[in-house]
């Protein structure tokens, strides 16, 4: 049976962070309401390059953005284009740089930072921001409460088959505060905290929902390169998929055919990674 699929993406929290500080996906796990593995970002584990590897399952040595200043729109075929193929409903909450690799590049935040595209190719319904600004010293991230309130608004109001959602705030708090300080330990409660009802609530809605990160953080609140703290993190879901995945660590190629697999929508021969759940 196809199955409906919301996707977050939590930027930059690594391994650690998720086993220590999140206590209600955790405790999830330890009810048996949610599973856990451990999963490991591509190379470089940067931001942009790990964004396009989520959702065409192709390395950045293929698909080409190597970094933060190498964005625009992307060849492969991707997990929109694919659900959009099988005439599922897409949406997308997520910084903008999801927008230039799924959409349109270069992103006009006039014309893309909210839309609703019915007989797009690719992302049905997006709402988008760029974080313009963004430093140390000021992290122009949204709240994280408004975009998961969001996310449930589209749901509701389009009927979407998938969803991501993705913020930056964690990945920017580790930039500016590191890791091993109380600044920390209270984003990633208070990010635990405010995403718990939202995932009660989407399941109620009939999701199966992953939880995960894009890359990790070492301890100076850097990422990029091959320390398992920059590229290892947790992914929970919840559902009642079969696992069919590894026994060690999940490889980030794998999440897209992952999804397309619980969906039951064609993956392209460009995929070349196993999917680890299966309906």
């Amino acid at each position: 049976m196809a199955r409906k699929v919301l996707v977050v993406i939590l930027d930059g929290v690594p391994l650690r962070n998720w086993t220590r500080l999140f206590g209600n996906l955790e405790g999830w796990v330890q009810s048996g309401d949610a599973r856990r593995w451990v999963m490991r970002s591509v190379l470089p584990s940067t931001s942009a390059s790990c964004y396009a590897s989520i959702h065409t399952g192709v390395s950045p040595q293929v698909h080409g953005a190597t970094g933060n200043n190498t964005v625009f729109r992307l060849n492969q075929p991707d997990v929109f284009s694919q659900l959009r193929a099988a005439n599922y409903v897409t949406g997308a909450v997520t910084h903008s740089f999801w927008s230039e690799f799924f959409n349109r590049s270069p992103f006009d935040p006039v014309r893309d930072i909210e839309y609703d595209e019915p007989e797009s190719a690719t992302i049905n319904h997006g709402r988008f921001h760029t974080m313009s600004g963004y430093g140390l010293i000021n992290q122009m991230t949204p709240s994280d409460a408004d975009l998961f309130a969001t996310l449930t608004m589209l749901c509701q109001r389009f009927s979407l088959d998938y969803g991501i959602l993705h913020t930056c705030t964690l990945d920017s708090m580790g930039h500016r505060f590191h890791h091993d300080c109380p600044e920390m330990d209270n984003a990633c409660f208070v990010m635990d905290e405010m995403l718990a009802p939202w995932i009660r609530q989407w399941r109620e809605m009939g999701y199966d929902i992953i939880v995960t990160a894009d890359h990790g953080q070492d301890g100076r609140g850097h990422h990029g390169g091959d320390d398992p703290l920059q590229r290892e993190f947790a992914l929970y879901y919840f559902g009642d998929a079969t696992y069919c995945g590894p026994f060690d660590t999940l490889d980030q190629l794998s999440l897209a055919p992952t999804i397309l697999s619980l969906m039951q929508a064609p993956i392209p021969d460009t995929m070349q990674a196993d999917p680890f759940l299966k309906p």
